[in-house]
């Protein structure tokens, strides 16, 4: 007998961890409930900024960032950059709301899955080296940047394939596009110009004052990083969370056969 009751309880403990089960005070939803689905995801990102390890939720307050090749001219002409980020983090995700969602569907490989959501203000922090020529000037410098993204608005578009594991269903992403929208973009690099403090205040200056224009030159590499961090943030609650538990069951309608 208490073979038997050991065996029933190892099973029982399997089964919970191989099928993360969402905290009790976050509702279920039906599959394709959108508003539903916004609510509960707004409820986890307020309750739980710092993240549930045991559903691969990780902390969203402080959100770390691959180091990543910022700006790569050829080393040629009157003016050539060469810039690297690292260090780097992202504050203000625990602030994020989701304001749309769709495609989470029964069968969500049949179409885009869509999250829309916007954040006060996601600031940037992390350190550069650049080493470049403008003009005359030659530069060779080590620093701190910033970046505050303000009233920062996204749309994920994600594409996604079907595992099946101890015969429940997971996803696992196979694109991820974010589109990106916001009011202003701070920009702050310290230390530029290693020995004149005056030009490192200046093309400042000139950045944040031209914001748009450098927005819309740096779009294509600010978006790979953006949707590597997002696809970080998804990756592992998918891995973790089979997407049959994320939601009620589908209630099966007995047929009565004359």
């Amino acid at each position: 007998m208490l073979n038997i009751i050991i065996t029933l309880l190892l099973l029982q403990i399997i089964g919970s961890l191989q099928g993360q089960m969402l905290p009790k005070e976050i509702k279920k939803c039906h599959f394709g409930e959108s508003q539903c689905i916004v609510h509960s995801m707004n409820l986890l990102i307020k309750k739980f900024p710092r993240g549930i390890p045991a559903l691969g939720m990780k902390p969203i307050d402080v959100v770390d960032i691959k180091n990543s090749k910022f700006w790569n001219d050829e080393k040629v002409g009157a003016f050539w950059l060469d810039f690297d980020l690292f260090n780097q983090v992202n504050y203000g995700f625990e602030n994020t709301t989701i304001t749309k969602v769709s495609g989470f569907d029964e069968n969500p490989t049949s179409s885009l899955i869509e999250i829309h959501g916007r954040i006060p203000s996601l600031i940037h922090k992390g350190s550069y080296y650049s080493q470049g020529r403008v003009w005359i000037v030659e530069l060779n410098s080590t620093g701190e940047s910033f970046s505050d993204f303000q009233n920062f608005r996204f749309v994920l578009k994600l594409k996604v394939i079907m595992e099946y594991r101890n015969n429940k269903r997971y996803l696992k992403i196979y694109e991820l596009n974010p589109f990106v929208n916001m009011d202003r973009w701070v920009f702050w690099l310290d230390n530029f110009f290693e020995s004149n403090t005056d030009m490192t205040i200046a093309i400042n200056q000139v950045f944040n004052l031209h914001w748009v224009e450098f927005w819309n030159e740096l779009e294509p590499t600010n978006l790979k990083i953006f949707a590597s961090v997002f696809r970080d943030i998804f990756e592992d609650i998918f891995k973790k969370v089979s997407y049959d538990d994320m939601f009620l069951p589908v209630s099966k309608d007995s047929e009565v056969n004359d």
